[in-house]
């Protein structure tokens, strides 16, 4: 039996007990003979002689450890590694993070322990004198980029040993930069295929593969946030909307014109002269021609007769004086009720309503707008403004 070291501290970094499929807690069991991928067993599994196809419950077996001290007394090896990792991850001198990825130790212990085995002990002096010397030999051999105060930030050549090196650096912030789900990764670092995965673990490492890839995929989306707007393929569905709803704003405007057209010639209903005029605006609509616009006019001095509203849609929602302003303005009822209540939703918005403004809601002769406005004031439908 050896006393090894573990895949980390977390119980989730390390591969499952091929007995049961739980998070190992060290310690646990690994096969000496089964390979060339790890075999591993909970003490569960294992003491009830767990076996898996080449796998016998007799083979030579290796306890799995990091309780132990390496360096100094209270510090563990598992401890050491972890200490290690977040500082990799949290960066040299952020103490307050790497003690709460740390969760065992206290900032001052984090900072006090890596400075002293690791910064200043002998043992590593050497060593990182000579990666120092490397790495200052490297630098000079970028050459120095002069700045100033008011220069652009300095930036390294591209594709050069310190491009390389900085990767990620943005000069104009001065920091690095960090990706959105900056730790998407580490659950997926320690996944590892194996002929003798069952159905099930296998799915299960799949669908895990399958959500890193969504994650990286919003990674890349929040990467290019204007670009989601701008770009190829989406530049292309947005101009083809824009052209269906041009087509379809033509297609609202001609039925509205129609509509428009249609009350005309109920008003004149007994003018032959208009039923004419309405028949040639439809058909040069149908043609594709934009129509003329033309006026209905009277000839001589004598007055249109008053307008029939027997059988009229909407008739019967008028009183006796609504329906003698439609006689006389000879407006279908129908459309009597739509500017009205237009008329009445506008005074109510605005606290009042002015000859103007109702002439601008109501596209109709002047003269109608006039007579309805005068006839709305009058029975207390709206009020000046």
């Amino acid at each position: 039996m050896d006393r090894l070291a573990s895949f980390g501290n977390d119980p989730f970094d390390k591969p499952p007990c091929r007995g049961c499929s739980s998070y190992l807690i060290e310690p646990y069991i690994k096969c000496a003979e089964c390979g060339p991928s790890p075999f591993l067993l909970c003490l569960q599994c294992f003491t009830r002689g767990f076996e898996y196809k080449k796998h016998e419950s007799d083979h030579k077996y290796e306890i799995m450890t990091s309780d132990f001290p390496v360096l100094e007394p209270g510090w563990t090896a598992q401890e050491e590694m972890a200490l290690l990792e977040a500082v990799m991850d949290c960066g040299f001198g952020n103490w307050q993070d790497v003690a709460y990825q740390m969760r065992t130790k206290t900032k001052e212990e984090c900072e006090n322990h890596y400075m002293k085995n690791f910064i200043n002990n002998p043992l590593f002096s050497s060593t990182l004198l000579s990666l120092r010397k490397t790495k200052d030999s490297r630098f000079a051999a970028e050459g120095a980029i002069p700045f100033k105060p008011t220069d652009d930030p300095p930036r390294p050549t591209f594709d050069s040993v310190l491009s390389r090196d900085m990767a990620g650096y943005m000069p104009a912030r001065a920091d690095f930069m960090e990706e959105f789900d900056n730790y998407a990764e580490w659950d997926l670092k320690d996944i590892d295929f194996v002929d003798d995965d069952s159905d099930i673990l296998h799915a299960l490492k799949l669908a895990v593969v399958d959500i890193y890839h969504s994650r990286l995929k919003e990674r890349q989306r929040r990467k290019k946030r204007f670009a989601r707007v701008v770009g190829p393929t989406e530049h292309d569905k947005f101009i083809e909307s824009t052209k269906v709803y041009e087509r379809m704003k033509r297609m609202r405007e001609d039925e509205r014109r129609k509509r428009t057209m249609l009350c005309d010639v109920l008003q004149y209903i007994q003018d032959g002269r208009a039923c004419q005029q309405w028949l040639s605006k439809q058909a040069a609509i149908d043609a594709g021609i934009t129509p003329a616009v033309t006026t209905i006019t009277v000839s001589g001095r004598r007055s249109a007769p008053p307008l029939n509203l027997t059988g009229l849609p909407g008739t019967e929602k008028l009183n006796e004086r609504e329906k003698e302003l439609c006689q006389v303005v000879r407006l279908v009822p129908g459309a009597y009720l739509e500017y009205k209540q237009a008329l009445l939703n506008e005074c109510r918005r605005q606290g009042g309503l002015r000859l103007a403004q109702a002439r601008a809601l109501i596209k109709i002769d002047v003269n109608k707008t006039r007579k309805i406005y005068d006839f709305l004031i009058k029975e207390g439908y709206i009020t000046k403004a």
